[in-house]
This record gives structure tokens, C-alpha cells and sequence, in this order.
């Protein structure tokens, strides 16, 4: 991370939070297209989902105005069982723990100021069909007066996998991250295969995808194209495969796989997720950075 003057950031503040509400309506515009077109299986008969959006708030200790944010949920969909597209723009101080998690990061200055300024947005898919797979995806910007960053990923999460939809999926996020640095999809993915391992069940929750947190290369244009291409990779990532499997028929057996996988999906985001935490620890609206829970989960 290099030491940044705070003035310049101003207009790169408000550029950054508006991409990521560009990208929330465009993936709310696909996956309501998704439901439209939903024709086959035992969800065809119910009303094409669409998304509840409910404004957001961050408040100060002394009531003032710290951002807030859309969350938008669509529950019990033809193809999405539970599926939500947050995003956020909040600042305000950091609470003394979480500032000293940043601290122990090497965050410039933070020791000493806690301010803060974040936006980005979260996404995670839950499906009907135990064929198509779950899916996260999240990216943001960070500020502080020492220092910025860049953050963010995706990754996919059958439960029951097919290798097609794993390529696919990978080569997409591979191509994405080749037009910037072709060193950028091996060092990510296996960031990815790091970050999203689940210690106490010896296994990952999915098939991964590329993670990258602490993005600062000095170039903020640079840093933030990327990050817009990694966002704007997402649809076409994920969406083919919903479209290849959500048609295929399953049994009951297939659904307890899938209760029981996000179990697992469940305990990772509870137990380890930085975003969970982060989320909860500066008071963020709890039913948002809960928004990632599947509706039904099942443990053995």
C-alpha cells in the first residue's frame, strides 16, 4: 500500500460507488431475465422472482449520517431460491478492534487514524435446482487517509460438480485477469483456493475462483479498471452455466446434497469470512452482511 494525499480522491471516491451501482443493476436486470425465461421444471408455474430492494443506513455514534446503501433480495424465484445483490458506500471511524486488525495489516497511518471510507458490492446466489450451481461474488474500494486499496472475487459453489462448469467458469475470471497481468489469475486463484478453504472440515466450500484483497499497485486507474473487468466478468461467468443446468432434472437425494453443502457454505461465512466480520464489527445493517445465509441448510 503507497501513502496517498486525500484530496485527489474525492472524484475517484464517487466513480468507484458509482461502478458498483452500474454493476448491481446489471446483474439485476440478468437474473430477473433469468426468471422471465424459466419455462421448464417445478418451479415454472411460480411467478418470475423479483428483486425487494431496502435502503441501507450507517449511523454515527451521535446520529449523524455515515452512507448506507440498496439491499436487494429475491426470495423463492423459478431459478433462485434465495439470492441477494448488495452494495454500500459507508465511512465514518473505525471501532478500536477493527482498526487494529488494519493496523496489524501495515495500513499507513491507521495506528494513528482510524477513518474510513468503503464501497463495493456483495453478491451471493442461492438456486433451486441442486444442479446449478451457488455463486459469490463481491468487489470494492477501500480509503483511508494513509492509504487505498482494492478487493474483491468470485468464486463458484456446486454441490454437485460438473468439470465443464468449472472450466468455464475459471476461464472466463482467467481472461479477465490475462488483459491486465497474466500473472494476475495463477497468483488469485490460488488466493482464492487459500481464502476459501474451511480448516475445520479439511475441505473448500466450492471449486473456487480468484480472490485478491490489498490491491495497490501505486496506478489507481489501472488497480480500478481491473477491478471493473473482474465485476463485469461475473455474468458472463455464471450465467451460461445456470442456463446449462437449470432445466436438468433431480431427485431428492440431490436436494440433500445441496442443503448439506450449504451447511458447509453456512459455517464459512459465520466461522472465517472477513467480510462477514468486517460488516458486523463498523455496524453495518446485520440483515445485509447476513444477506450471504442460504434459506434452507441442513447439517449431518
Amino acid at each position: 500500500m503507497q501513502e496517498q494525499n486525500t484530496d485527489p480522491f474525492d472524484a475517484r471516491k464517487e466513480r468507484a460507488s458509482a461502478w458498483f451501482s452500474e454493476l448491481r443493476d446489471r446483474i439485476v436486470a440478468a437474473f430477473e431475465a433469468l426468471e422471465d425465461t424459466q419455462t421448464e421444471g417445478p418451479h415454472a408455474g411460480l411467478p418470475a422472482g423479483r428483486f425487494e430492494v431496502t435502503p441501507t443506513t450507517r449511523t454515527g455514534p451521535d446520529g449523524e449520517d455515515q452512507g448506507g446503501g440498496k439491499m436487494s433480495v429475491m426470495r423463492g424465484g423459478r431459478v433462485f431460491e434465495k439470492v441477494g445483490v448488495n452494495i454500500s458506500t459507508v465511512w465514518g471511524t473505525l471501532a478500536p478492534r477493527a482498526q487494529a486488525a488494519m493496523a496489524a495489516r501495515g495500513v499507513p497511518g491507521m495506528a494513528e487514524d482510524p477513518r474510513f471510507w468503503a464501497s463495493g458490492i456483495s453478491l451471493v446466489a442461492h438456486m433451486q435446482n441442486p444442479h446449478t450451481p451457488a455463486v459469490h461474488m463481491n468487489t470494492r474500494m477501500f480509503w483511508t487517509p494513509g492509504a487505498w486499496w482494492f478487493g474483491g472475487g468470485a468464486d463458484l459453489n456446486p454441490c454437485i460438480e460438473y468439470a465443464e462448469d468449472t472450466a468455464f467458469f475459471h476461464d472466463t475470471l482467467r481472461a479477465a485477469c490475462d488483459a491486465h497481468d497474466p500473472g494476475y489469475y495463477p497468483k488469485f486463484k490460488a488466493w482464492a483456493d487459500e481464502y476459501f478453504f474451511v480448516p475445520h472440515r479439511g475441505r473448500a466450500r466450492g471449486v473456487g475462483g480468484i480472490f485478491y484483497d490489498d490491491l495497490n499497485t501505486g496506478d489507481w486507474e489501472a488497480d480500478f479498471a481491473f477491478t471493473r473487468d473482474v465485476g463485469a466478468a461475473f455474468l458472463p461467468a455464471f450465467v451460461p452455466v445456470t442456463e446449462r443446468r437449470r432445466n436438468q432434472p433431480w431427485t431428492e437425494d440431490d436436494r440433500e446434497t445441496q442443503f448439506r453443502h450449504r451447511g458447509l457454505y453456512a459455517e464459512y461465512n459465520l466461522v472465517y469470512d472477513r467480510g462477514t466480520k468486517f460488516g458486523l464489527e463498523t455496524g453495518h445493517n446485520a440483515n445485509a452482511v447476513l444477506m450471504s445465509l442460504p434459506p434452507i441448510a441442513k447439517w449431518y
